[in-house]
This record gives structure tokens, C-alpha cells and sequence, in this order.
């Protein structure tokens, strides 16, 4: 998550639903293979970028679904992922690969990018509505520039199949929390149902004076959802040396990563 000035949260309680029942398939990994991809990181991002690379070929997406977006100007890609869905209409999973140098990166933004695989993983054993597109970005401390680049080399006929944009961006650091000020409306009332029938803990947790990758695809209209873990008591992790594992809370973030499985297979499932 790129900061910028001062951050203020506000956080509220989300509204009692009804629950709902979700049916659609996903394929949770274990724990333990979860902390193992968070632990496999480096503190170089080329390294990054080449570990994110093998993490999506081991969950089985391999060239010519894989496949890395070069940059203008930049020396590291996007890395994409395509799951091919039986519809045009598309779901995007977005998190940046890359970090400052100061501490390890591994809340920011490790912890996003090490699930994109997994995620990928999780649903493409059973057949799906959507094509979904799994993006690891690059360069986002730097200005967001490589989901800008991304998003500004859509054709007007991509941006017209895309449904959601899902962001993942520091988890982990406790439980799930939503950047209501950067969602839409509709996704987030769906995440909130799915939370609550999962009985799993989600909270809106607005950040002023942050950035992130989701805002190119908002600003063409596209229906975005932001997750993250971030609080003021931890916010100052970030861009700190204190970004190690040692910040990570275990439990939460595979909670996170759980919630989440099922929040994608939930919008394949009812998104219209």
C-alpha cells in the first residue's frame, strides 16, 4: 500500500443480514501452504518476481495462461495469470509484487501476492462462469505504475467484460478489513454476506491519505473491492522496519485467505 501523508481510519460495524446460502466450489489449501508461500519471499523484487512466477506454475497456471505484461520504462512486468471462465465476463485479483527497501515487504505486499496463486489455485479444478485474471503488479510503491500501465492499455471491449476488480493489499496484520471509501457498494454487501455465513470477521476500515492499486480500474468505471488488514495501531508498520514476518498474524491471514476463496467462487457464482 503506498502511503501519502497522514492516515486516519474510521471504522464501523457491519449490518446484521440474513444469511445466504453459498454453494459454489473452491478448493481450500492447508494452512501450512499458505505460510509456506509467505514465507518464500526476498528482499529483492526481481527475485519477487521470479518466485510469483514459479508460485502460479506449481498451482498449475502455466504459459500460455501465464504470461508478464512488459512495462514501458520499467525493468520488472506485470505478472498475469488467466483462468479461462465459460463466459467473456471477467473478475480481476490484483496485488503488487514489489516493495520498499526499507523492512521486508512481507505485510506490504507480500501477503497479497503470495495468494494470488493460491487463489487461482483453489478454483480452477471445477468448471466457472467468469474468466477470472489474476495480475501480480508491478512497481506499485512507486506511483502505482504498473496497474496504471494495465489499466490504461485496456480496449474499450476489455473494460466492457470486467465485472470486479478485487485488490489485496497488506493482509494479515489481524482480520480482514474492507477500503469502503476505494469499493463498490454491491461487492462489499457481497463480501459482508459471505463473511457472516463463513462466520469469519470483516470490518470497514477507511484509510485517508493511502493509494492503491485499485483506483485505475475505478476511475474507468469498473466495480472495485479493497481488502487489506491495516489499523492505527499498526498502520506504522508499513514502510518500516518492523514489515517481517514477525508483524504477521498467522490465523488471521489464513482466515483472510479463506474468506476470500469463498468470496470468489460466491461472484462467480451470482455475479451478474
Amino acid at each position: 500500500m503506498r502511503l501519502v501523508l497522514v492516515i486516519l481510519v474510521a471504522v464501523q460495524a457491519l449490518p446484521l443480514r440474513a444469511p445466504d446460502p453459498i454453494t459454489a466450489q473452491f478448493d481450500f489449501a492447508p494452512r501450512t501452504a499458505i505460510e509456506s508461500r509467505l514465507r518464500d519471499s526476498s528482499s529483492s523484487n526481481t527475485e519477487r518476481e521470479g518466485i510469483l512466477k514459479q508460485m502460479f506454475e506449481a498451482s498449475g497456471c502455466k504459459p500460455p495462461a501465464l504470461t508478464e505484461q512488459r512495462v514501458e520504462r520499467e525493468t520488472l512486468p506485470n505478472i498475469i495469470c488467466t483462468l479461462a471462465g465459460a463466459r467473456p465476463a471477467v473478475i480481476i485479483v490484483g496485488a503488487h509484487f514489489d516493495h520498499v527497501r526499507v523492512g521486508q515487504g512481507i505485510v506490504d505486499n507480500w501477503s497479497g501476492a503470495s495468494l494470488l496463486p493460491a487463489l487461482y489455485g483453489g478454483l480452477h479444478n471445477s468448471p466457472r462462469k467468469h474468466s477470472f485474471v489474476f495480475i501480480g503488479f508491478t512497481d506499485e510503491e512507486r506511483g502505482l505504475v504498473g496497474s496504471r500501465y494495465y489499466a490504461a492499455h485496456l480496449t474499450a471491449q476489455q473494460r466492457a467484460r470486467i465485472r470486479a476488480m478485487v485488490n489485496l493489499d497488506s493482509l494479515g496484520l489481524g482480520p480482514t478489513k474492507v477500503f469502503l471509501g476505494h469499493s463498490d457498494k454491491a461487492l462489499f454487501e457481497k463480501f459482508e454476506l459471505v463473511a457472516r455465513r463463513m462466520k469469519l470477521p470483516a470490518e470497514v476500515v477507511n484509510v485517508r491519505g493511502a493509494d492503491e492499486d485499485s483506483e485505475w480500474f475505478k476511475k474507468l468505471g469498473i466495480p472495485t473491492l479493497m481488502l487489506h488488514s491495516v489499523t492505527p495501531p499498526l498502520w506504522r508498520i508499513l514502510h518500516s522496519p518492523r514489515d517481517t514476518l514477525a508483524a504477521m498474524d498467522m490465523a488471521a491471514y489464513y482466515d483472510s485467505y479463506r474468506l476470500l476463496g469463498a468470496y470468489l467462487a460466491y461472484l462467480d457464482d451470482k455475479l451478474q
